[in-house]
């Protein structure tokens, strides 16, 4: 990938994970269980593998900010179906705060690293991290009937990084590894003029107007 396809610019300072994840963290107070089984804008999860994915992704991005590469960072999301531990609403805001804060240490966006078992350099991965932590916030507020936006910033790093400059968002360069699977397919067609949060979605694979039974 060539310096001016990273979403990441050498001139700008990284950008900050933390209001990302908190904004997960504050949709699971008003979650009830009884919306766990429900379905979400993945096909192959519901609610609670949402969830189990999110404590999953969020530990191996911490451990990847903190180039402390193992078990966390080596197993791919799609080798097994996430499960949600009992303790999830004391350990996913944890881990939350935990990979937020390793990704405000300026290390972590040099070098390499590693996460889902996939080699890259470390601001990559930090706009990978960044990108998982809004769409499937997204996710998680759609499938759970809550509002959800998200920081100006934060989209545009989605945005370059779903579809960066000179490689389409399907194309096997895509710096976040996604070989268009079921958590992050093919982009959606929306017209030009769609709010940013909806070309991000769209971009991820996901119609913007999906609703619970849609």
């Amino acid at each position: 990938m060539d310096a001016q396809e990273n979403p990441v610019s050498d001139a700008a300072a990284p950008p900050d994970l933390e209001p990302a994840a908190r904004r997960i963290a504050a949709l699971l107070g008003p979650l009830d269980d009884s919306r766990l089984d429900g379905p979400t804008p993945c096909p192959d999860y519901a609610v609670r593998e949402l969830l189990g994915h999110l404590t999953g992704l969020a530990t191996a991005f911490r451990d990847a900010a903190r180039k402390d590469l193992g078990a966390s960072t080596d197993v791919s999301p799609d080798a097994a179906l996430p499960v949600l531990d009992d303790d999830w609403r004391e350990v996913l805001p944890l881990r939350l705060d935990e990979m937020a804060a390793a990704w405000r240490s300026p290390d972590a966006w040099t070098g390499m690293t590693r996460a889902g078992g996939v080699e890259l350099p470390g601001e990559v991965a930090g706009a990978v991290a960044l990108n998982e932590l809004v769409v499937h916030g997204w996710d998680l507020a759609r499938s759970t009937g809550q509002p959800y936006a998200a920081g100006e910033a934060e989209l545009r790093s989605c945005e370059a990084l779903l579809a960066p400059v000179g490689s389409g968002p399907d194309s096997p360069d895509r710096p976040d590894g996604s070989d268009g699977g079921s958590l992050f397919g093919p982009p959606v067609p929306v017209p030009d003029d769609a709010p940013p949060l909806d070309r991000v979605i769209a971009l991820s694979g996901r119609r913007p107007d999906w609703q619970p039974g849609s």
